[in-house]
């Protein structure tokens, strides 16, 4: 009897340990596990503290484990080499000195078990991060050591992201998850360097992690300057384009010619731009209803759209003066292009709105992941490439196309003028009439494609100097042509083919 009451004693014990053994789902089982769950990521990390960290037969690019028992590098041969800290093996081993063997768990996860996620905290104020990819082909890497959640590291962790040559700026994160099971992108914790071209997170807890990118954003030095010139080119902006209206309206005659009114309807898209520009930026800061960012952010999209819009009307009125010249006529000329001017960001703002595509719109810049430039805006990057790069695209190539028109027509005009002694006064003329031209079409605007590579920041600054002072420069010039034809009434030569800057039209003086 004594006998078996020994097995029963001994044995007791280590049946429903060898039975809960043989239920625990492998590791690298575990996404698979819960794909099908309401939230994944809570799925997975809760069953990653349970699981067995039991390797495939084969192997497995989405999954590394390896037990260590000192502070070392580990290079998973996925593209991530962590750098695993003796206090973080102290944490997970609860032991001083010789740490036992612990399971260091590594899984490459698809991004968008992340993104399903985050688009619920929308509601609740959390800003949203699903407009920024996420580095390395779409993946989140989860990293887990031993059973025990492990935060708070005086010793941080180090996650290399290795072999990406990546010049963007970028911050690293982790999914923060709340007492709700909500969760969301945060850099708390992380900070990130770039070390020849990789990407370096030192991270005081361990989680999910990734790089969100920002393209081309400029590094925290940069970014105060690029803020005041845009401040400042804005507020000037806004009062020259005021001041350039209600000369309009003052000098304007009984019967006025389209292109003035043309010119006219670009200042006034100019000045809504602008102004709805400062109070994005204001507001978004502000403001914790996301109703009112959201009908800033439509704002804003609507006048930049318009702005386009009208560029590009200044473009076709154009290509009807110089190349079709006669039978230009069309009834009611005017109000067909103030539909299409102002209806056209109007459908699709309208659009946009109904899909909910508005909110806060914040850059992640500097190391310590603190926020720069929040503003009421686009959250979706598909819907923001769509409506604003390809149709600026679009509107640039036929604008570009009708400038080279414009350069040709003067050239050959150039080429017929007898006056030789007054070439170099011709000359400087041109010159002002094409960059008064280019500055009515929009051509700064094309800047916006050449902030990549190695000439990004040059460029970036030369965008936003250009695009920010437009309505001075537009002022500048429409002053100019002013003075210049009320010059032109009282001394005008006859006999040449002259063409009028003002109205974009041939004048012929006999």
């Amino acid at each position: 009897m004594r006998g078996l009451y020994y097995f029963v004693f001994w044995i007791f014990p280590i049946l429903p340990s060898t039975i809960q053994n043989e239920t625990r789902v492998p590791c690298f089982m575990v996404p698979q596990k819960c794909t099908d769950q309401a939230n994944v990521p809570s799925c997975i990390e809760d069953g990653m503290r349970t699981c067995l960290s039991k390797s495939p037969r084969m192997r497995d690019p989405n999954f590394f484990s390896r037990p260590i028992s000192s502070e070392e590098i580990v290079d998973t041969e996925r593209g991530y080499k962590i750098h695993v800290s003796e206090e973080a093996l102290q944490r997970s081993s609860n032991r001083r000195g010789n740490y036992k063997e612990v399971d260091l768990i590594v899984s490459i996860l698809n991004e968008a078990f992340f993104r399903v996620s985050s688009s619920s905290d929308t509601k609740e104020g959390n800003d949203s991060h699903e407009s920024n990819p996420v580095l390395h082909g779409q993946s989140v890497l989860g990293v887990w050591l031993g059973v025990k959640e492990i935060r708070n590291l005086s010793q941080p962790v180090q996650l290399r992201f290795i072999n990406t040559n990546q010049s963007e700026n970028g911050i690293c994160v982790y999914w923060h998850i709340d007492k709700n099971g909500k969760g969301n992108w945060s850099p708390d914790g992380c900070k990130t360097t770039i070390d020849s071209g990789e990407f370096v997170c030192s991270c005081n807890h361990l989680s999910f992690f990734a790089v969100l990118i920002n393209p081309e954003i400029p590094e925290e030095s940069h970014i105060v300057p690029l803020n005041y010139i845009s401040y400042i080119g804005s507020a000037l902006t806004i009062a020259f384009t005021a001041l350039m209206i209600i000369m309009f309206l003052c000098l304007r005659k009984k019967q006025c010619d389209h292109s003035a009114i043309i010119h006219m309807q670009l200042s006034g898209s100019l000045f809504l731009l602008h102004t709805s520009f400062l109070c994005s930026v204001g507001f978004s800061g502000q403001s914790d209803i996301d109703s009112v960012c959201q009908a800033l952010g439509l704002l804003l999209h609507w006048c930049l759209l318009a702005t386009f819009t009208w560029t590009a009307i200044e473009g076709f009125h154009l290509y009807l003066l110089l190349v079709r010249v006669f039978n230009i006529y069309i009834k009611r000329y005017l109000l067909k292009l103030s539909l299409v001017g102002w209806g056209v960001p109007t459908i699709t703002v309208m659009i946009c709105g109904v899909t909910k595509v508005y909110g806060k719109y914040t850059f992640y810049t500097d190391k310590e992941g603190s926020t720069v430039t929040p503003l009421c805006w686009i959250n979706t990057q598909i819907v923001s490439y769509i409506t604003v790069n390809g149709y600026l695209g679009l509107v640039m190539l036929f604008n570009m196309v009708m400038l080279g028109v414009v350069l040709v027509k003067i050239h050959k005009l150039r080429s017929q003028t007898l006056q030789i002694k007054d070439h170099r006064r011709r000359a400087w003329k041109e010159w002002v009439s094409i960059l008064g031209l280019s500055c009515i079409l929009g051509v700064p605007w094309i800047l916006a494609f050449s902030t990549h590579g190695p000439l990004s920041l040059p460029s970036l600054y030369v965008f936003t100097i250009l695009n920010s002072f437009q309505g001075v420069f537009i002022f500048v010039w429409f002053l100019t042509l002013t003075c210049q034809a009320r010059k032109e009434e009282h001394s005008s030569s006859k006999g040449t083919i002259q063409v009028s800057l003002n109205s974009n039209e041939y004048v012929n003086t006999r």
